[in-house]
């Protein structure tokens, strides 16, 4: 084999070896278990989780759709104390942001549920982001703070 084809199968093993991580990154998959490495380093390899729950009161049904840039996740209607999650792993490339649309009765709301921000990461403990919805506001659950953050006001906006 002369040193051109050589040269020609290293670049395309080098290739290979750096695409196939990059496509399996970037999808939604089915739940596997909270297994993953909470190393900063491993945030792009790493599966997040996104939870939506309804904690209103009076057994109030909760709607919401989710969607990213690529994904629409469909509308769902929870009833109280239920969770709508799902999981992903963000674009190698960055840009990765999922938002959602909650309503019930007759009060709304259209916000960020995952976004790139390392006060983001920080408060789902590098994994879990959980969002709760409650008849004062929707609420983003601190997890290594164990408290709830409140987040959004249904009348009045984001705070």
């Amino acid at each position: 084999m002369n040193s051109f084809c050589k040269n020609i199968t290293f670049f395309m093993l080098v290739q290979a070896i750096t695409i196939i991580p990059l496509i399996a990154s970037s999808s939604l998959e089915p739940d596997q278990g909270h297994l993953d490495d909470n190393s900063r380093l491993s945030l792009w390899y790493k599966t997040w989780h996104v939870h939506t729950v309804n904690d209103l009161s009076n057994n109030k049904t909760l709607l919401v759709h989710c969607k990213s840039r690529d994904d629409d996740l469909g509308i769902q209607n929870l009833t109280v104390g239920t969770e709508f999650n799902w999981k992903f792993r963000p674009r190698i490339f960055g840009g990765t942001l999922f938002w959602c649309y909650m309503a019930y009765d007759n009060l709304h709301a259209a916000f960020k549920v995952f976004w790139e921000d390392p006060s983001l990461y920080a408060k789902c403990n590098y994994g879990d982001c959980y969002w709760i919805a409650r008849d004062d506001g929707i609420y983003l659950k601190d997890i290594p703070g164990e408290r709830d953050e409140y987040y959004y006001d249904w009348e009045l906006g984001r705070l």
